[in-house]
């Protein structure tokens, strides 16, 4: 880490406390190390809160594969946008339900209404788009 700077917080202590344990329960080292990945954390998710930010994302879903015609609409959805889509990979959880988890590229509008779609067919049980800003170096279409 290049160039440190020391810093005062003021909290109450019983919310220290909580932050204590949540410092033991994760397995931090420091208070230090705790506040800055829940500060990294949460300028991550300001930046993927933009609508052109550029983001890479994960969207995890759970279908009934009895369901008619869902494995076909599932992948016609997914082959409308193959410059999004980098990768799904599909796992058999029992005999009638089915994990797909596609791994996304591109800005967060895009993202988010691909994720939309997907998540909105009929037989599709529940699921969840994560984003995650991409590196600045990394910003592209």
């Amino acid at each position: 880490m290049e160039n440190l700077t020391r810093f005062g917080v003021s909290m109450d202590s019983a919310l220290l406390e909580q932050f204590d344990r949540f410092i033991a329960q994760k397995g931090y080292t420091s208070r230090s190390e705790a506040f800055r990945d829940i500060v990294r954390e949460k300028l991550a998710a300001d930046r993927v809160d933009s609508p052109q930010a550029f983001a890479y994302g994960a969207l995890a879903y759970v279908y009934d594969h009895h369901k008619r015609e869902i494995e076909s609409q599932l992948t016609g959805l997914q082959h409308d946008a193959p410059e999004r889509i980098i990768s799904t990979t599909h796992v058999h959880i029992d005999h009638g339900h089915c994990m797909e988890v596609v791994m996304l590229k591109g800005r967060t509008a895009e993202l988010t209404s691909i994720a939309e779609r997907l998540l909105s067919l009929k037989g599709v049980q529940l699921g969840k788009l994560f984003l995650t800003p991409a590196p600045k170096e990394h910003v592209h279409d």
